[in-house]
């Protein structure tokens, strides 16, 4: 008999050989009917595959995001094996899972293959299913996987066999096609119900310029036909929220090719909508004890030598400046990290002083890729609401879980109310990726697990996706739309200080390393602005709409106390305009709904004669009239409602 230990903590005994069917049997029918794959240990696993020893098994189901990436993995399987029987002979890359569904990178030879054709695949994809055939995974040696495909004259796949060991290869079968696949799948593809081809591109093999572009089908599958029919309504809602659309259409921000591709150029609305959540961040951070420092845009090379950022990241980088002076270069600066540390390094610190808390909302430079550039989410360019604090060991996780309070109250501020907490660790598997010793490393993490359990975050654990320098705990935000976005991040570091040789003077009058606490709550600004206007679709908060109202006069004659209720509001730090155009009222209302300022105040004479304001608010209409003074309380209020802590 062995043990397994279900999610909950509760230990069942099975014979040894058992597979994670049965125990789903075992549990419920209801259950078993539903799940997908099962995750043993710390990898995922087939559900048809016998566990030999005591094991942790978690069942995964589509409402888990690893049983989805099992029934994707399937999926694109489903769709090598259609394209198989509707073109003979074509030849198959990679085909993975991603986040809203899969893609398989194919060679058709001449043939050409579009948007035209998705209908015959989606249909042959779904006539498949049909035939509920299992997923049966088979070992084979590297002699016996270089002779199938020899034999079917794949270079694609003989090209990644090259780079596999004997005895870690194994085949996958469903129906009629054999690909060579770790796995997992889901049971059978009967289970895949609804199928949609979403886009066709290019791609070259191995992301190598200098070899073939291959083909990429891009398509989403579901359980239910109901499912796909949600999504794709989600997906047009999506484009209607697109932060490139509505940034042009808000006037929020624009990019030039004569300034260069992914460098923002910020426009007064955008540039007020930044300040105002600079302003809430920094009010916030003078409240937790942080001290605002402002470092350079550039660096000595050896700065990011010492660090390591150089090693990790220079080749990929922007190149090193050189100056007049033959030994001397310096970087575009990719991180502010190091900066912070040589601020720290300024004169002696004493433990009575710790924790130190530098806050900087610095700008940093990194060479992305021109083909992975996209709006604000992925620039070359962009500003960190970037601070480190340098504590002693024993503050660690007390200043953890106040970092932790701090995201979660922009969240609160700013509408984001589902989200998980990824606790990413150190890849075990393969540790040269890291800096640092394994002791350094078992402490951080321990206090990244224990602050998270001691405020309840609901969590995931990711094993590889720790910094290059230390663990880290991301907040994966999902928006109105269901999509799931990585929005700050707090990171433990032991490694900078000792590399910096950071030091502060203890109780016993000894020298002592502090540790290193990175820590951005919005992360990239320019990324979070993305992010915020396709959750809310430009329907900004009221404390953040960079036009909070709009004073639209009936006529000429009211343009004076038009501009007496605006010199009133701004007096409140209340932002708006008075639209003193010669247009009729209605053209005036339906510009200011297209725009989507909060509130319409409109003034005529029975408003001047009251010193009073009728009040229409954006997409719900009319609230009445009311005295300036009331419409400022109202306004205070409902700030206040928002940004209370």
């Amino acid at each position: 008999m062995i043990n397994i230990t279900l999610p909950d903590g509760s230990v069942r005994q099975y014979e040894k050989g058992v597979t994670s069917y049965e125990i789903a049997s075992s549990i419920s029918e209801g259950l078993a009917r539903n799940v997908l794959a099962a995750k043993v240990n710390d990898s995922v696993w087939d559900l048809s595959r016998p566990i030999e020893e005591d094991a942790r098994v978690q069942l995964l189901t589509w409402n888990d995001d690893m049983g989805k990436n099992a029934f994707w993995h399937s999926s694109a399987h489903l769709l090598a094996e259609a394209l198989e029987e509707l073109y003979p002979g074509v030849k198959f890359g990679i085909g993975p899972p991603v986040e809203n569904g899969f893609y398989y990178d194919v060679d058709l030879g001449d043939r050409h293959f579009s948007q035209d054709d998705f209908a015959k695949v989606e249909q042959k994809m779904l006539e498949l299913a049909r035939n509920k055939s299992e997923f049966q995974r088979r070992e084979v040696s590297k002699d016996e996987a270089i002779a199938y495909f020899t034999e079917k004259g794949d270079e694609y796949k003989l090209d990644l066999i090259k780079d596999l060991e004997d005895g870690t290869i194994t085949f996958y079968t469903q129906g009629n096609f054999v690909d060579l696949c770790r796995g997992p799948h889901i049971p059978n593809t009967g289970i895949i119900k609804a199928a949609k081809l979403m886009n066709v591109a290019g791609a070259y093999w191995r992301g190598d310029e200098s070899r073939k572009q291959l083909t990429r089908i891009y398509g989403v599958t579901f359980p239910k036909q109901k499912e796909l029919t949600e999504y794709l309504e989600r997906l047009e809602e999506a484009k209607k929220r697109d932060h490139r659309k509505l940034g042009k259409e808000l006037e929020l921000f624009a990019f030039s090719e004569k300034v260069g591709m992914g460098l923002p150029l910020w426009l007064p609305k955008g540039t007020l909508l930044r300040e105002r959540l600079e302003q809430f961040m920094r009010k916030a951070q003078v409240k937790a004890g942080y001290q605002p420092v402002v470092t350079p845009h550039i660096g000595s090379k050896e700065l990011y030598v010492t660090s390591g950022h150089y090693e990790k990241y220079g080749a990929d980088s922007f190149q090193p400046i050189k100056t007049p002076n033959e030994n001397e270069e310096f970087l575009l600066k990719p991180m502010n990290c190091p900066h912070h540390c040589e601020i720290y390094k300024t004169r002696p610190r004493s433990y009575k002083e710790l924790p130190v808390r530098l806050a900087e909302f610095g700008t940093v430079y990194r060479y992305e890729q021109s083909g992975e550039l996209h709006g604000l989410t992925r620039v070359r360019g962009f500003t960190q609401d970037d601070a480190h604090i340098f504590c002693r060991p024993d503050q660690v996780k007390e200043e953890f879980i106040k970092v932790i309070d701090l995201v979660l109250y922009v969240f609160k501020a700013l509408g984001f109310e589902d989200y998980t907490a990824q606790i990413s660790l150190r890849d075990p598997e393969n540790k040269a990726k890291y800096i640092g010793t394994d002791e350094v490393w078992e402490k951080a993490e321990s206090a990244i697990i224990e602050a998270a359990a001691e405020k309840g975050l609901r969590t995931v654990t990711e094993l590889g996706e720790a910094a290059f320098y230390g663990p880290k705990l991301d907040f994966m935000v999902r928006d109105a739309l269901g999509r799931k976005w990585q929005l700050g991040t707090i990171q433990v570091d032991y490694n900078l200080p000792e590399r910096f040789q950071l030091e502060y003077i203890g109780a016993d009058n000894a020298k002592h390393r502090p540790v290193m606490i990175h820590r951005a709550p919005f992360g990239s600004l320019e990324r979070f602005v993305a992010v915020l206007i396709e959750h809310c679709g430009g329907n900004f908060p009221l404390w953040l709409s960079p036009e909070q109202f709009a004073i639209l006069p009936i006529s000429e004659k009211y343009q004076d106390f038009a501009q007496q209720v605006y010199d009133a509001l701004q007096q409140e730090d209340i932002r708006g305009f008075v639209d003193n155009r010669d247009e009729k009222i209605g053209r005036k209302i339906r510009d200011a709904e297209v725009g989507k300022v909060p509130y319409m105040l409109i003034v005529g004479e029975k408003e001047q004669e009251g010193n009073a304001v009728s009040v229409r608010k954006h997409g719900e209409g009319d609230l009445g009239t009311m005295a300036v003074e009331e419409f400022i309380q109202l306004f205070k209020d409902k700030v206040a409602g928002m940004l209370n802590n």
